[in-house]
């Protein structure tokens, strides 16, 4: 039992450093592209490269660790990690370093997955929402740091240096996580084929993945952009990326309510209740751009992501126990693939500056996105049974 407890810990260290370095380089965008002599457009692409790699390598590393085993996977993908994370520390273009940032997201793909998958195999159904919870307090510490330390390092000293930081952070965790043991859930026997094709079979695998993509295409794109937006409006680089930071401390604080809320709520009041937060946050942000306000928008995305993009997170692991590090994965990459589709449509709009139209257009998409996924929790059941 000790092993596992430390086991937890280490995982939530884990979601800590990978958080880190994905919510560090929105507090930079505008830094990096004024010291490699880039226009903001390419920059912001670069970012989008590093959502799509790290979406689309999802279903690789759900193989890989069905071969090779949870923990080996962690440990090799974050070796590979640590040394692209170091290569973009020295990068002096834009192509370079989209180029060092697609393969670090690839490779930091492989943390946050695995531990959700690793939480499943070993956390009964009835305490997962709460453990899950205490895992994306990792990931809040994680996005706090990196939101606000990005900015203030970049203007401070040089965005290079966070960069080095997480590189040498990925290199500790290998070492730490030699000690975590084995989850006991052996899926070498099963086929990639036989668990994709249970997905395709199961409607409600498709309305998780398919929730999955809407809330990375608002959040993570609405969150992405808010640095940048806040910038362009004159403050600082430094005051800019803070603002993020109150999002990590929001998600902190609204992950331990929902581990709270999860047992006396409704199972759609609280994916019901994020999505509100998410659509009043895009129309806040929508109407100005100022610090003030960017900081009202970052902590009701805060409580978005810890309600409903909890929610989802844990349903994923309900869906289809047998396949369960496929459903995973590929939520994983659902929710990638939409943060990486949305930076990718908004990088020209952000370089001519037009953020009201792109938080606009984020706050109309919450409402279809609310809906459907408080109705799909309220009418699907846990597969407690099955476990």
């Amino acid at each position: 039992m000790r092993g596992f407890l430390t086991a937890r810990r280490s995982l939530q260290v884990m979601a800590l450093v990978s958080t880190f370095d994905r919510f560090a380089m929105p507090a930079m965008l505008v830094a990096i592209a004024r010291d490699i002599g880039s226009t903001l457009a390419p920059v912001v692409q670069a970012a989008s490269l590093y959502f799509l790699a790290y979406g689309l390598m999802q279903p690789v590393w759900g193989v890989v660790s069905d071969r090779v085993g949870l923990v080996r996977t962690m440990r090799g993908a974050l070796v590979v990690a640590s040394i692209a994370t170091g290569v973009s520390a020295l990068v002096d273009g834009p192509v370079a370093l989209a180029a060092a940032r697609g393969l670090a997201g690839a490779c930091f793909s492989a943390a946050i997955p695995a531990g959700l998958v690793y939480l499943g195999d070993t956390v009964p159904t009835e305490d997962r929402q709460r453990e899950i919870t205490n895992f994306m307090s990792g990931s809040a510490v994680g996005m706090a740091l990196g939101a606000s330390s990005a900015g203030v390092i970049a203007q401070l000293a040089s965005w290079r240096v966070t960069f080095l930081i997480t590189s040498a952070a990925a290199l500790l965790l290998v070492i730490v996580l030699k000690r975590v043991p084995p989850p006991g859930v052996s899926r070498r026997d099963q086929r990639f084929r036989t668990a994709i094709r249970a997905v395709t079979r199961s409607r409600v695998t498709w309305l998780v993945l398919l929730l999955a993509f809407g809330d990375g295409f608002v959040l993570l794109g609405v969150l992405t952009l808010l640095p940048a937006a806040v910038e362009a409006t004159g403050v600082g680089t430094a005051l800019a990326g803070s603002v993020n930071g109150v999002y990590g401390l929001s998600v902190l604080l609204f992950a331990r309510l929902a581990g709270a809320l999860s047992s006396r709520l409704g199972r759609w009041q609280l994916p019901a209740l994020g999505a509100a937060g998410a659509g009043v946050a895009c129309v806040v942000v929508a109407v100005s751009q100022v610090p003030a306000v960017a900081v009202v928008t970052a902590f009701m995305l805060g409580l978005a992501w810890a309600w409903l993009h909890s929610t989802m997170q844990t349903w994923a692991t309900e869906v289809l126990p047998s396949a369960r590090a496929t459903v995973i994965s590929l939520f994983a990459a659902s929710l990638f693939l939409g943060s990486a589709i949305a930076a990718l449509l908004a990088a020209a709009p952000a370089g001519n500056g037009q953020y009201r139209a792109i938080f606009a257009i984020a706050a109309a998409i919450t409402v279809p996105l609310g809906v459907a996924a408080a109705v799909g929790r309220a009418r699907t059941r846990a597969y407690s049974s099955a476990e």
